[in-house]
């Protein structure tokens, strides 16, 4: 059996992916810290506001520590934590929004947190980066060989 059809012989990670995974990190991060403080903020709105205020600063730490769970797992190219992390991003990109349309206060980091989760989004799903997840062709094809 060859080292590219061994099925023991590791992929390596492409450099789109690790920044990918660094990134997810760090927006993961940034989004609980950004949430804390949103949240924090609920004491300097006006009364009707408390609550949507509360809601997008626990929604914000939410996603961002979901985020931080499936990180490892688009490190190692695995395919559901992919789609997770894409369905946490687009979830936090509607959060931020939302933000920056309701608080004023925190405009410039909404827009820094939307780049930073459309950057991620690009590098998973665009080549190179999406072809570190696709199932290889040898080893999900071949059958494996019997001990007759």
């Amino acid at each position: 059996m060859s080292a590219e059809t061994s099925p023991a012989v590791p992929r390596r990670r492409p450099v789109v992916v690790t920044v990918a995974v660094v990134m997810v990190y760090l927006s993961g991060i940034l989004n609980v810290v950004v949430g804390t403080f949103v949240l924090l903020s609920r004491y300097d709105v006006a009364p009707e506001d408390v609550l949507p205020v509360s809601l997008l600063g626990a929604g914000l730490i939410l996603f961002g520590l979901l985020t931080l769970a499936v990180a490892s797992g688009l490190s190692r190219g695995s395919r559901l934590s992919r789609i997770l992390v894409t369905l946490y991003l687009v979830a936090q990109l509607v959060l931020h929004v939302i933000t920056i349309a309701v608080a004023d206060t925190w405009d410039w980091t909404e827009a820094a947190q939307i780049l930073l989760e459309l950057l991620i989004l690009t590098a998973v799903w665009l080549p190179p980066g999406a072809r570190f997840f696709v199932r290889p062709a040898a080893a999900a094809d071949s059958p494996v060989p019997s001990a007759a």
